[in-house]
């Protein structure tokens, strides 16, 4: 929106006779907490929702009464960009603001946060605790409107509706034949009655693929026939394959849809699955494997197809680049974070299709413990590679990254040399050193008290106890750096050869050997450092003047 759309719409809200639920002016000083700032999202996000408008607002600048007074909070525009990740990453499902508009005129200047409706079926929590509003307030999300909110996505099941005017003849004869192999290989106590007493009709209603015989949306994803797309419509059902070079340009594509239970099958062969050969510690033998883990791949491709978002009418896209493989699917991610599904490790409370993921279970395309994250991420371990990596920062995409390639040959070996005594939680953290993600200061205090990491935070790098395991010692070095009697020891003995020193001739001497994720800037800062230590230690001393220091070793009388 330009300036003149901003003024009409903000004058359009100032016209309202009191605060609504989803609408909140506040005068925000530059020190407004933006802790507070997340309650606000909670609440006008859970009660935008229950008011059936698509986005509340908080407006900063405009008081009680309703005029404008203008703020100063966060008057750089990349300060304000920051702020959708801060809000992002402690709040339901990963979603931030649409957008943050601002306003400048006359009377002062304007910020317009525009919040999203909390989704279907998903309250929005700040960190954890869900918020709402009474009035003018803000009070915790009562239980009467939090379950207001968890019921839609339980009335209205996309998957589940009936598709008026389809029949069985609409569905791929092959893909109902595989419909029953796969039926039988999960209930294999049922293989007679599938064989001998069940028609088409009576198999798809046990498999519950139908509705007593109706057709459903997702009778149609999994069984209809290439053409029977139609039935969706406005609604997509498409996976798309795209094959890119090392330089991100699309070498090949090709686009599938029904039935998507015969043809993940067919995506799944236009992958290359080369070989992939790496030496272990200790042996000349190298062990050979596939880049990807078959059913790492399976698993990834039956989750995009189960929790998309059909309404949204995006595509499933699965992305094959030299060294990855990446999936994703529309909608926003329900669990909110990996790292939940992960410790939870149980089947969650809510699915985006429920009537489509029962169908996939029943088919055995998907796990029914609810599982299959947390066991793509031990596949992975197993064959010590990098974990699977989850994009979450689209409040309406998930994007999954499979690894194809070993990143650090010290964490792969670390892995193959302690197979039982690293939890996957650790590893998972590993892993984020490994591909230079920050951790966090717990997340490093845990692996720094299992000695698996060195380093100043946040630029940590396996410890020297694995970098010895993997003989990898040189290449620590030359990230950890040496200890500091080191550089002291070596700087003495080059005054004490060549009598003094200046500072570029220390810079020279020394520059090359602190530890190669140092800005330059911080290698000059330690060397000043270390320079002011000796000095106080009346180990050198400086004769010339600050700006052109001459450094020298002091006298045994004079020390």
């Amino acid at each position: 929106m330009d300036q003149s759309e901003l003024k009409g719409l903000l004058d359009e809200l100032k016209k309202r006779p009191g605060e609504t639920e989803w609408l909140e002016f506040k005068e925000a000083r530059q020190s407004y907490d933006s802790d507070d700032l997340g309650k606000y999202f909670s609440a006008l996000s859970n009660e935008a929702n229950l008011k059936g408008q698509q986005c509340g607002w908080l407006i900063f600048g405009v008081d009680n009464a309703h005029s404008t007074v203008g703020t100063q909070y966060r008057t750089h525009r990349e300060d304000l960009d920051s702020l959708k990740h801060e809000i992002a990453q402690h709040v339901t499902c990963g979603i931030s603001f649409i957008g943050i508009h601002e306003l400048v005129d006359q009377q002062g200047r304007v910020l317009m946060f525009e919040i999203p409706a909390a989704p279907c079926g998903i309250p929005v929590a700040w960190k954890g605790h869900y918020y709402g509003r009474t009035g003018e307030s803000l009070v915790a999300l009562g239980p009467e409107k939090y379950e207001r909110i968890r019921q839609e996505l339980q009335i209205v099941d996309w998957s589940a509706q009936i598709v008026k005017g389809a029949t069985v003849a609409d569905l791929d004869k092959e893909a109902i034949e595989k419909a029953r192999h796969q039926y039988k290989q999960k209930n294999p106590i049922s293989r007679e009655d599938v064989d001998s007493r069940w028609d088409d009709v009576t198999f798809l209603n046990k498999a519950k693929i139908t509705i007593q015989g109706e057709i459903t949306n997702t009778t149609i994803i999994l069984l209809g026939r290439d053409e029977s797309d139609r039935f969706l419509s406005p609604s997509l059902a498409k996976i798309t394959w795209v094959l890119r070079d090392d330089k991100n340009v699309d070498q090949d594509y090709r686009h599938f849809g029904p039935p998507f239970l015969i043809n993940v099958e067919r995506l799944h062969s236009m992958i290359r699955n080369l070989n992939y050969r790496y030496l272990p510690d200790g042996t000349l033998f190298p062990i050979e494997i596939t880049k990807y883990d078959h059913w790492v791949i399976r698993e990834a491709l039956h989750n995009c197809i189960a929790h998309q978002d059909y309404s949204l009418r995006g595509r499933i896209t699965v992305v094959e680049a030299p060294d990855q493989l990446m999936f994703s699917n529309v909608g926003f991610f329900i669990p909110g974070s990996v790292e939940n599904v992960i410790a939870q490790d149980s089947p969650p409370s809510i699915y985006r299709n429920p009537f489509l993921a029962q169908a996939m279970v029943n088919l055995n395309m998907i796990d029914t413990v609810g599982g299959g994250i947390k066991k793509m991420y031990e596949k992975q371990r197993e064959r010590f590679f990098p974990m699977p990596d989850y994009d979450l920062g689209d409040s309406q995409k998930v994007v999954v990254k499979i690894p194809g390639r070993i990143i650090d040959e010290n964490y792969s070996r670390l892995l193959l040399r302690r197979k039982t005594d690293l939890d996957l939680k650790t590893v998972i953290m590993l892993d984020k050193v490994q591909k230079k993600v920050r951790l966090t200061k717990g997340e490093h205090e845990i692996l720094k008290k299992q000695r698996l990491v060195e380093g100043r935070y946040p630029n940590i790098y396996v410890s020297a106890s694995v970098a010895d395991v993997t003989e990898k010692k040189a290449q620590y070095i030359k990230l950890r750096g040496f200890d500091k009697k080191y550089y002291k020891d070596l700087l003495t003995q080059f005054i004490g050869e060549y009598g003094s020193a200046t500072r570029k001739q220390i810079d020279d001497l020394l520059l090359g050997k602190l530890p190669e994720f140092y800005t330059d800037r911080q290698k000059k800062t330690k060397i000043r450092n270390l320079l002011a230590e000796m000095s106080r230690e009346r180990v050198i001393k400086n004769l010339g003047s600050r700006k052109y220091p001459k450094w020298v070793c002091p006298k045994d009388n004079e020390s």
